[in-house]
């Protein structure tokens, strides 16, 4: 394709990618009561093979033609980027501080036994070939612990400030856990992710660098920060110089952390984490949310959709092999937490509430089973299952709080009433000064 066409059927596809991410979205709110990253996570695998593409296919090659999934591809890439960053941006130290004891169990539980499930799993699916070409075992196991652990932190953020809890004790905990859950995924998915590429050389260079990057944004990135926190505040706002300075961070820490052999979503969300907190947080999150979420981050979950074949799960076989994914990932998860709370001294409803809502898996899992499929750690036919499974978990996680917690706090008095007011910022993490 020519330049110019190109750019014609680069903004036709933004086009559907919008229009269906918004209707989609305002069906799964309003027949559902679902949050908007439901709807674009659902209409990303509409738009692509498993649907579009098996009712008209000649169409929807026209408007997704090949040649433009590499500037899809580079779009995505930012979006889940910044999407991250704004995720640091919002990440509150103070709930490691809240419940520490129980929040410390119940993320360890609600790793150790996924990983358990994933090294049973791990064999049958190796055998299955549903791992790519020279995946070692240890390998493939790593990354299914971590596909299968992860917990969609700002979803969770979300569906917790949606439900009225995010001043209450259970509120506290379940993000206290799921910042660990996600810290301790994050760390193996590296560890996996610098393994590739090209002996113990490699793997050792990416290692170190994230490492090293990591204690230099935790040490020094605060304080090398702070002169943009207090232009901020001698401002009143964010200028456009200073916002272009954030953003030039935000490149050099993506391009350092590809650059070590891991991936750009790790030095977006550390340089959020290390920015100071206060107006300069605020306003950054306030001019760079609408675009990421509102236009980026649609894009990624259409591009992950264009990889996802539902139709590859094609028999019985398959299909039980993806149940089996699905029933060990919300059992090995939920009981594993709801255990480790009852142990910490939590009331079984609180227990309950606490597994379902760390079941929720959403952006983060879709994050990394594509960062999975680009580095050929899995299949195409692997992929869709834990597409299905990433949206199944979500999907659940609302209605299955309501059901062993939600209903009766609410006729108790402990909650308020559900908040009907409809708020599209669906990605958005909490901070202190603007909730999600």
């Amino acid at each position: 394709m020519t330049l110019a066409q190109l750019s014609v059927a680069f903004f036709m596809q933004i086009f559907v990618i919008l229009a269906a991410c918004r209707a989609t979205g305002w069906a799964m709110k309003r027949l559902f009561d679902q949050p908007q990253v439901m709807g674009e996570m659902i209409a990303g695998v509409i738009l692509g093979p498993s649907l579009f593409g098996l009712l008209a296919p000649g169409v929807q090659e026209m408007v997704f033609p090949r040649d433009t999934r590499p500037m899809l591809y580079v779009c995505a890439q930012l979006g889940v980027g910044l999407y991250m960053f704004l995720v640091g941006l919002g990440f509150r130290t103070d709930h490691f501080r809240l419940n520490a004891r129980s929040a410390v169990a119940v993320s360890l539980s609600g790793m150790i036994a996924p990983f358990l499930v994933a090294i049973a799993l791990t064999p049958w699916l190796l055998h299955l070939h549903l791992f790519g070409d020279g995946i070692a075992p240890p390998q493939a196991m790593l990354f299914m612990g971590a596909a299968i652990s992860i917990t969609a932190f700002p979803v969770l953020a979300r569906i917790i400030q949606e439900r009225g809890l995010a001043r209450t004790p259970l509120g506290s905990l379940s993000l206290s856990a799921g910042a660990i859950d996600d810290a301790g995924a994050w760390t193996v998915l590296a560890i996996v992710l610098a393994s590739f590429g090209g002996g113990p050389g490699v793997a050792m260079k990416a290692v170190a660098g994230g490492g090293l990057f990591a204690l230099f944004m935790f040490g020094l990135g605060p304080k090398l920060l702070a002169p943009l926190a207090r232009r901020a505040e001698r401002e009143g706002k964010v200028t456009p110089p200073l916002l272009a300075i954030v953003l030039m961070l935000f490149m050099l820490s993506a391009w350092a952390m590809d650059g070590a052999g891991l991936h750009s979503v790790f030095g977006g969300f550390l340089l959020g984490v290390a920015m100071p907190r206060g107006l300069l947080t605020r306003e950054l999150r306030k001019q760079l949310e609408p675009f990421t979420v509102g236009l980026l981050v649609p894009m990624f979950f259409t591009f992950s959709g264009l990889n996802t074949q539902l139709t590859m799960v094609n028999s019985w076989s398959l299909a039980a092999i993806a149940t089996v994914i699905l029933v060990g990932s919300v059992a090995a998860k939920g009981l594993a937490c709801w255990g480790a709370a009852r142990l910490t001294g939590q009331d079984n409803p609180t227990a309950m509430a606490l597994g379902a809502l760390m079941n929720a898996r959403g952006l983060m899992e879709l994050i990394i089973i594509n960062i999975g499929l680009q580095k050929s750690v899995i299949g195409p036919a692997l992929f869709s299952m834990l597409v299905v499974m990433a949206i199944v978990t979500t999907l659940m996680t609302s209605p299955l709080f309501e059901i062993v917690y939600g209903r009766k706090a609410r006729a108790s008095g402990e909650l308020g009433q559900l908040n009907e007011e409809e708020d599209e910022a669906a990605l958005t993490p909490p901070s202190a000064a603007q909730p999600a």
